[in-house]
C-alpha cells in the first residue's frame, strides 16, 4: 500500500482548515489503495488554535507550529524536508488549506500516478476564480516569465510529487523562496491535471498586491541567469531600433536592467544554509487525534 502525506500551511484560516479537512476525507474515502496522513505547519498563527478532530481516512495528523512567521513558501519548504527527513512515504501532495486547491482534484492525481507511478503530477491551471484585476496580472506574470526565461510555469503549489522527487528539491536553495519555479528547474519530467481554481471557503483572500509581485518575481528569480542572458540580447535588439523609435528604446533599457537588479536582489531570498536549518524554526510538533 502507497502512503501519501498531504502537506498544507496555515495562518489563522482555522476554520477553512477543518472544512477542507472533511472534504478531504469524503474524497479519498474509496481510495483503498492508499494510506494518507497530513502534516499541517502552522506559521505561527496569531489567533488561537482551535479543537481540530482527525479525519477518519487520515491514518495520522501532525500540526507543526513554527516559532516565527515565514510565509507559504517556506512552510512548505520546511513541510517538505521534515517528511523528508522524518517520515515514510511514497508521495507527497502539496496543496493551500484555504479551499483554493480543490480536493476534488486529488482524485485526478491519484488516477495519473496509478498510471506512471515514478512521475510527480502539477495542477494546471486552466481557469481561475479571481477577478479580472488579478487575472490580468496573472497574464502578465506569465508573459514575463515565458520572454525571460523561455519557461511556461502555468501550475502553483498543488502538486503530487514523487518519493525522488522531493528528496531532489528538499536540497535546492530555490525552495526556500519558490516552490513552482523549483519543480520547473530541478524535476526534468512531470505530468498534468487541468485545474480549476476554487474559491476560499472563507473570508477574503491574503494575496496583496505587493505579495503578488513579489511572488512573481520570486518565481523569475529561480531562472536569474537566464534572465541575464535574455535581457542582454533584448538590450542589443533595441539599441538597433534606436533610430527608429528614439528615446523611448533608452527608456526600455533603463527599465530592463532595473527589472534585473530586482530580480537578482530577490534572488536573495533563496537561502540554502536557512533551508537546511528549517528544523530549528520548529517550536513544537503533536498528533492531532479525534
Amino acid at each position: 500500500m502507497k502512503k501519501i502525506f498531504i502537506l498544507m500551511p496555515v495562518y489563522n484560516d482555522w476554520k477553512s482548515l477543518i472544512k477542507l479537512l472533511e472534504e478531504i476525507d469524503l474524497k479519498i474515502d474509496n481510495l483503498k489503495d492508499f494510506q494518507f496522513e497530513c502534516l499541517i505547519v502552522n506559521d505561527c498563527s496569531s489567533l488561537k488554535i482551535p479543537k481540530i478532530i482527525k479525519p477518519k481516512n487520515l491514518v495520522k495528523l501532525t500540526l507543526v507550529n513554527m516559532n516565527k512567521n515565514q510565509g507559504h513558501a517556506r512552510c512548505n519548504a520546511t513541510g517538505l524536508r521534515f517528511i523528508n527527513d522524518k517520515k515514510e512515504f511514497d508521495y507527497v501532495i502539496v496543496m493551500d488549506s484555504d479551499g483554493e486547491d480543490r480536493p476534488i482534484e486529488i482524485l485526478d492525481m491519484i488516477e495519473k500516478i496509478k498510471k506512471e507511478p515514478m512521475t510527480s503530477v502539477v495542477a494546471k491551471r486552466i481557469k481561475r476564480s479571481e477577478g479580472f484585476f488579478f487575472r490580468s496580472l496573472y497574464n502578465i506574470h506569465k508573459f514575463i516569465t515565458f520572454l525571460l526565461t523561455g519557461k511556461n510555469i502555468n501550475f502553483g503549489n498543488y502538486s503530487c510529487l514523487t518519493k525522488n522527487d522531493v528528496n531532489l528539491i528538499a536540497q535546492k536553495s530555490s525552495l526556500w523562496s519558490s516552490f513552482s519555479g523549483t519543480i520547473k528547474k530541478y524535476v526534468k519530467k512531470f505530468n498534468e491535471i487541468n485545474s480549476t481554481r476554487g474559491i476560499r471557503y472563507f473570508g477574503p483572500s491574503k494575496m496583496s498586491l505587493i505579495n503578488l509581485i513579489l511572488h512573481s518575481f520570486s518565481i523569475i528569480a529561480v531562472f536569474k541567469y537566464t534572465v541575464l542572458i535574455r535581457s542582454t540580447f533584448l538590450i542589443i535588439i533595441l539599441s538597433l531600433l534606436f533610430k527608429t523609435l528614439g528615446l523611448i528604446v533608452i527608456f526600455f533599457q533603463i527599465c530592463i536592467v532595473i527589472f534585473n537588479l530586482l530580480i537578482f536582489f530577490i534572488s536573495f531570498r533563496e537561502n540554502k544554509e536557512k533551508l537546511l536549518k528549517s528544523f530549528e524554526i520548529i517550536a513544537s510538533e503533536e498528533n492531532v487525534t479525534q
